[in-house]
């Protein structure tokens, strides 16, 4: 075996690349995390928030397998508000604003106190192979780092150009710089590469926004944090606060709209739909007569205020001019002006569920280099990524999650399987099986295989057993023990039912042994019974087609009956099962009644009916 410079690289010091090399250090995997600057390790390139709509699963999933995101957003986190709560459990997600110096601080501390883990400045411009096999990086100045494993998460640095207004300049994120060689020498070696845009609002002095005219968002008033394993610190929660345009405030974005690089043809790369830029919001929305603003704080120490809903890249005095003009900032300071960044990326058609790329052996890739879009989702994909560098070193099963089983599974399958024309976002719409998939119980569904992988600690995952018998053992209890008529099950099912409703109906059920913060854990199952049940059924049918395979050589073209549109999009994204092939957006069910009547013709019926 050759001497390396370490097993695993990780190129990128972001949410992927933090959560990469951290998950394959602490698998005892020598590990070095190349990144442009150590000081912006961690950094929080855009809104000062973790969290979201079904983004916050995402972070809890990541706590529960044993990476890191929850705890460091918890050190860091100013104001919790858990979202949906007059919906169903099933879409409620919590979100946090977190004080931006603070998190990359603990981040980087975590980083700096990691076995088995160093940090290394530089641009990575080449990959290093050896017998056809990812084997390190090549930086700039043309010094080589050896590995087995490389693991790009480049975010949104692969030769990106900031655009405000006509003025353009290069750089992935202010006051840094940009990857220029990478996308070429990986596009040498066959992959295809694309363009996409992201962008971000202006930051403006605190002191100088009349706050006494914005409405306040005031946090939960017992918030929960993310992390499943500490409580949050004893602090001084802050309020958000919100605003809104106006048409003064279009009239001055469609006045300056020729000169947006959006709408002008200076920018090729498609931007995220769900987080577009305000002056698309005018343009898809004329008749809307106005968007709300949230001011949201970006640290304790700090007066910069992020002015979330008017990501822009007008120009600096069309920025300033419709910022006047929103209720409470019409004398608001500029710290930093918005701006627009277009930079390279991979479709992720091109990686593997356990994020290796199907080009090239020992190469991962995570985060938005697969046309992502968010901390969250990038966090995800680093952990899987560095997870599974580790445990292919190590000559074990990859970890693979499932639709069924993790919002983290929802991610990895849709990126195999779609070539994304604008950024992909989570959303709790996304995962058909968004009842079982909740944010409340994460750690019931994932400390296991957390611990199998050693992420977990046996205390831990002891304290989730316990956890899932006291809530068994309560809802049995709830069917045997009657009130009157009527099982407490079944008053518990009643619409609007609380846990301490039914202490107050039945005396004695407030000494039962339940932990008080299981408490809704058993109300939601009760409630959802039946639905989990009937998802559960949904689960075994899924997994059925999962377990029928796709060569990976099967020439698309040759079947017939199938649409054209089907036959692109099998052919481009090879999907591995017919439960992946279902699941593509351009492929319906009759192509897949179809494929099913090609596969049992070329003698897989055996197969087919055996599963």
């Amino acid at each position: 075996m050759r001497d390396v410079d370490a097993e695993v690289i990780v190129v990128g010091g972001g949410h992927a690349g933090c959560e990469a090399a951290l998950a394959a250090a602490r698998l005892g995997r020598e590990t070095i995390l190349v990144t442009l600057s150590e000081d912006t390790i961690g950094a929080l390139s855009c809104n000062p928030a973790i969290g979201g709509i079904g983004k916050g699963q995402l972070t809890r999933e990541i706590d529960a397998l044993g990476g890191v995101q929850a705890q460091v957003a918890d050190v860091a986190g100013l104001h919790y508000r858990m979202l949906n709560t007059s919906k169903g459990e099933a879409v409620q997600s919590l979100r946090a604003q977190v004080d931006k110096d603070l998190y990359s601080r603990e981040m980087r501390r975590l980083i700096s106190v990691q076995p088995h883990l160093r940090v290394v400045e530089g641009s990575v411009e080449d990959i290093h192979i050896v017998d056809g096999v990812a084997a390190g990086v090549q930086l700039e100045d043309g010094a080589t780092v050896t590995s087995r494993k490389v693991i790009l998460t480049n975010g949104t640095f692969l030769r990106a150009v900031m655009h405000i207004g006509e003025t353009q300049s290069e750089g992935g994120r202010i006051g840094e710089g940009t990857v220029r060689q990478l996308t070429g020498a990986l596009g040498g070696l066959g992959l295809e590469t694309g363009r996409l845009k992201t962008g971000t609002p202006p930051r403006l002095d605190g002191s100088s926004i009349d706050w006494s005219q914005l409405e306040v968002q005031h946090p939960d008033a017992n918030p929960q944090g993310f992390s499943h394993w500490k409580q949050l610190p004893e602090r001084e929660w802050m309020n958000c606060h919100t605003t809104r345009t106006d048409e003064s405030v279009h009239d001055v974005i469609r006045e300056y709209l020729h000169r947006s690089p959006i709408f002008s043809g200076q920018i090729e790369g498609v931007g995220p739909r769900y987080c577009p830029s305000i002056e698309d919001k005018v343009v898809r929305f004329p008749d809307r007569q106005g968007h709300v603003v949230h001011l949201e704080r970006e640290g304790l120490q700090t007066p910069s205020i992020y002015v979330n809903g008017i990501s822009t890249s007008l120009p600096a005095e069309a920025q300033e001019q419709l910022v006047a003009r929103i209720p409470g900032l019409k004398k608001a300071r500029f710290l930093r002006h918005g701006y627009a960044v277009e930079y390279d990326f991979f479709p992720p058609h091109q990686i593997a569920r356990t994020f290796e790329c199907q080009a090239l052996s020992g190469l991962y890739l995570a985060g938005q280099i697969c046309g992502t879009s968010g901390y969250e989702e990038a966090a995800a994909q680093g952990f899987l990524a560095g997870v599974n560098a580790a445990l292919d070193l190590a000559n074990q099963p990859p970890l693979i999650l499932g639709r069924d089983e993790a919002y983290i599974g929802v991610l990895a399958d849709d990126l195999v399987r779609c070539d994304p024309r604008e950024p992909y976002r989570m959303f709790t719409s996304r995962a058909e099986f968004r009842l079982m998939l909740r944010h409340d119980n994460a750690d019931l569904r994932l400390a296991e295989k957390g611990e199998m992988l050693g992420l977990i600690s046996q205390e831990q995952a002891d304290r989730v057993r316990r956890d899932q018998q006291q809530i068994t053992e309560t809802v049995s209890r709830l069917h045997r023990e009657r009130h009157g008529t009527r099982t407490l099950h079944e008053m518990m099912r009643i619409p609007g039912a609380t846990w301490s409703g039914l202490i107050e109906a039945v005396p004695g059920v407030e000494n039962w042994d339940l932990d008080v913060r299981l408490r809704d854990q058993v109300r939601v199952a009760v409630r959802y019974e039946s639905y989990i049940e009937r998802q559960q059924g949904e689960v075994a049918r899924m997994r059925r087609q999962e377990q029928w395979s796709l060569p990976a050589d099967l020439n698309y073209d040759t079947i017939p009956g199938l649409r054209n549109e089907a036959r692109d999009w099998l052919n481009r994204l090879k999907p591995d099962t017919v439960a992946s092939a279902q699941r593509i957006a351009g492929v319906s069910p009759s192509d897949i009644s179809c494929l099913m009547v090609a596969l049992r013709v070329r003698g897989l019926e055996e197969e087919l009916e055996s599963s």
